[in-house]
């Protein structure tokens, strides 16, 4: 399992309702199934991947997470997860309003456009970078709303919402000294837990 999703999962309570949004091919939801007793569903797009989760017995549906969540009742779900997807979506503040209707708490990972490596290719080369944590061109990427953690923080405090915990971390989820010190200069991705103020 990619370590990411191994971090993610310590953050699920055992025989938790979970909404798995851009699911991929099941593997948090079968592991969280396996190991906590965790139920619920996945959304999920592509067709192979959703051959996969049903090869796994877990329950997905076809759906483009860019239309919202309005098939989902309000508080149907402990936890709503969305992994490395949040900078691809056409209007994240509303998704994020929608994900915080349906679940109790909610867990989202981004790359961060602000870290040091980032910063040195715009500086030295002028134009757009590609890395690790954004591997593509910027004319073939499907990241259309890349942010750095300070704005979604400050983002979550426009919206009312509270940061419960993030981790911050490399592109191998490794962390060190200088990520939690100037998270925003050094972590490459950032997993957040999140909730509704009050």
């Amino acid at each position: 399992m990619r370590a990411d999703l191994s971090l993610i999962s310590q953050w699920v309570s055992p025989q938790s309702q979970v909404l798995d949004l851009g699911c991929g091919d099941g593997t948090l939801l079968s592991y969280l199934a396996a190991h906590y007793q965790a139920s619920g569903y996945g959304v999920e797009i592509n067709d192979d991947n959703i051959s996969q989760c049903i090869g796994k017995g877990l329950n997905v549906i076809q759906q483009n997470i860019n239309d919202g969540l309005s098939n989902f009742a309000s508080n149907a779900f402990d936890y709503v997860i969305m992994t490395q997807t949040l900078q691809a979506i056409s209007h994240p503040h509303h998704l994020l309003e929608e994900m915080l209707r349906v679940g109790r708490e909610v867990i989202v990972t981004f790359p961060n456009f602000a870290h040091w490596k980032c910063r040195y290719h715009l500086t030295v080369n002028g134009r757009m970078p590609i890395s690790a944590s954004l591997p593509e061109s910027w004319y073939a990427t499907d990241n259309i709303h890349l942010c750095t953690f300070k704005d979604f923080e400050a983002l979550c405090q426009q919206m009312q919402i509270k940061v419960v915990t993030r981790q911050v971390v490399d592109t191998q989820h490794r962390d060190n000294i200088w990520m939690r010190l100037l998270p925003n200069l050094f972590g490459e991705i950032a997993i957040y837990r999140l909730t509704r103020r009050g």
